[in-house]
């Protein structure tokens, strides 16, 4: 399938969730997560019409860019080691991973600019996730009002890859929850307006739950 077809295809089970629930399609942001295909696939992924593209990696994230540039926005979406921040800030656009003060630090000192990030929480408790327990968030979040370069624009989670979609369902109303609390505090350094939760196997039911942002790599861009 090309990359064409496939976004035609999530962009039709999008709509189909959006009016389900009432929610307008254009308020969903769809990520082409290229972190496992070449450059050229990315490419193709931007002539179909998608903008935003996801990497996980510093190595791949510097070789597609050499190869496309400004042509996409692009979003860092994998754990970041604090070490990597000076060499993937002068390329992102997002950052999903924030989860730690170390991070926040280092982020805060190498950026000439007010980086956008969304806070990762870690919703489902498995040890094979990254991010924050959602206690931990609200407290984090205040604190980083510290520092200027940081703007919290929403939450990331990754539901657990159940066959229950009861168990997904709850795990992204979970952070609809904490984000509508982080909201209310109505702090100037974290509007915290998106919700970055879905990926191929679950975005549809990530948008009926609130997803502003989906992040689609197999379903989209393929293996190739």
């Amino acid at each position: 399938m090309t990359v064409q077809a496939n976004f035609h295809d999530i962009k039709t089970q999008v709509e189909q969730s959006c009016k389900k629930i009432g929610r307008n399609k254009e308020d969903i942001t769809i990520i082409a997560v290229t972190k496992y295909v070449t450059a050229e696939r990315a490419k193709e992924a931007l002539d179909a019409g998608l903008c935003h593209l996801g990497e996980n990696r510093l190595e791949g994230l510097l070789e597609k860019y050499e190869e496309i540039g400004n042509r996409a926005t692009w979003h860092f979406i994998g754990s970041l080691q604090s070490r990597k921040v000076k060499d993937i800030l002068p390329h992102v656009d997002y950052i999903h991973s924030l989860d730690r003060d170390s991070l926040a630090k280092e982020i805060n000192k190498r950026a000439d600019r007010q980086v956008s990030c969304f806070v990762q929480v870690n919703v489902s408790g498995e040890q094979s996730k990254h991010g924050l327990d959602p206690s931990q968030v609200v407290p984090f979040i205040e604190k980083l009002k510290t520092y200027p370069n940081i703007i919290v624009v929403g939450l990331m989670t990754m539901a657990p890859l159940v066959d229950n979609e009861e168990i997904v369902r709850k795990t992204f109303r979970q952070l609809k929850h904490i984000r509508d609390e982080v909201m209310d505090k109505q702090w100037a350094h974290a509007p915290c307006r998106y919700l970055s939760m879905g990926m191929s196997n679950d975005f549809h039911i990530a948008v009926e739950e609130g997803a502003t942002h989906i992040r689609i790599g197999t379903k989209l861009v393929g293996l190739n």
